[in-house]
């Protein structure tokens, strides 16, 4: 990997002398979506994503990104599901999308070993869905990973600040206790039930309510239907809702760091795609998506206005 990519890097740079900064200007006043010359001219690609507000935005990130290079670009974003995008991926129906080391590792690959170090497991995941014809890019700083949230002042009226505390409060008050999730992380493994055997949890099924992602967010803010519920490590509406974030003190959650996801036939057709999404990956920490998430949730800007914006600040178009 390490060869490949300093070839790429003084193929690169030799297309930037010859192209006047084709990889990471634009011309003033360039069109989103517009499709220029550059390193990628002649390529047609397929950029999916899941169906929440991160991955609308990195759907749209990696979009422009490439059509910024002379790619044509179709855009699948918004799939329904882990399970419905990594098919897509494997089927060749897509071509790449942004998944979490976590969700590979755990549900993609079904691994039962639990690996807390980031480093390692983007290196062993990388290693072993390489067989399954998936590349696993640079990994992202970001960590998404899940966590359990309360409104701050009902977190100091219950006196909880841990999952455990939390665990004891569900067993000894379930009315207080209560809990709300999206289907997903209700069905996984690494969601709802690991977490339950993990901490003890014995709550009522009538303590757990099915939402939609983005309606836990208020639904723990106003306490109704539930005073705690699954959230995003991410999200920016933990801060502008002022959220309090539980503390995994038992580590049950594992890393769920970015990587942009590509087939391995499509990144041998173009290597350059694994240097042009260096820059990006090194950009987005967690406190930056939170930012970015928040412009969108909070502020009410579009996917396609959050990506042009924050490409063009730092020279990535």
């Amino acid at each position: 990997m390490k060869m490949r990519k300093s070839a790429i890097a003084l193929g690169l740079l030799g297309t930037l002398s010859l192209s006047g900064c084709a990889l990471f200007g634009n011309p003033p006043g360039q069109a989103v979506g517009k499709v220029l010359d550059g390193p990628l001219s002649g390529m047609t690609i397929n950029v999916a994503s899941k169906n929440f507000t991160e991955q609308l935005l990195l759907c749209e990130i990696t979009a422009q990104r490439l059509e910024s290079q002379g790619a044509s670009v179709q855009r699948t974003c918004g799939m329904s599901g882990s399970s419905a995008v990594r098919s897509a991926l494997t089927s060749g129906a897509v071509d790449m999308y942004w998944e979490y080391t976590g969700s590979g590792w755990l549900t993609h690959l079904q691994k039962s070993e639990t690996i807390t170090d980031p480093e390692q497991m983007y290196q062993e995941l990388s290693v072993a869905d390489r067989k399954n014809g998936i590349e696993w890019l640079s990994p992202a700083a970001a960590n998404n990973t899940y966590a359990v949230a309360i409104r701050s002042e009902k977190a100091q009226e219950l006196g909880i600040a841990t999952v455990s505390d939390y665990a004891k409060l569900a067993n000894s008050d379930p009315g207080s206790a209560t809990f709300c999730g999206a289907a997903e992380f209700l069905g996984r493994d690494d969601g709802w039930p690991g977490l339950k055997d993990a901490y003890g949890i014995d709550l009522p099924r009538d303590s757990v309510a099915e939402l939609a992602d983005g309606a836990i967010y208020n639904a723990i803010d106003l306490g109704n239907p539930c005073n705690f519920g699954e959230v995003f490590a991410t999200d920016g509406r933990i801060a502008a809702l002022g959220l309090t974030v539980l503390e995994d003190d038992k580590g049950y959650f594992p890393p769920y760091n970015l990587s942009l996801n590509i087939r391995t036939e499509k990144l041998d057709e173009n290597p350059e795609i694994e240097v042009l999404f260096e820059p990006v990956s090194a950009l987005l920490t967690t406190t930056e998506l939170q930012n970015l998430n928040a412009e969108m949730d909070i502020s009410g800007k579009t996917p396609v206005e959050v990506a042009d914006s924050w490409l063009t600040k730092n020279k990535l178009k």
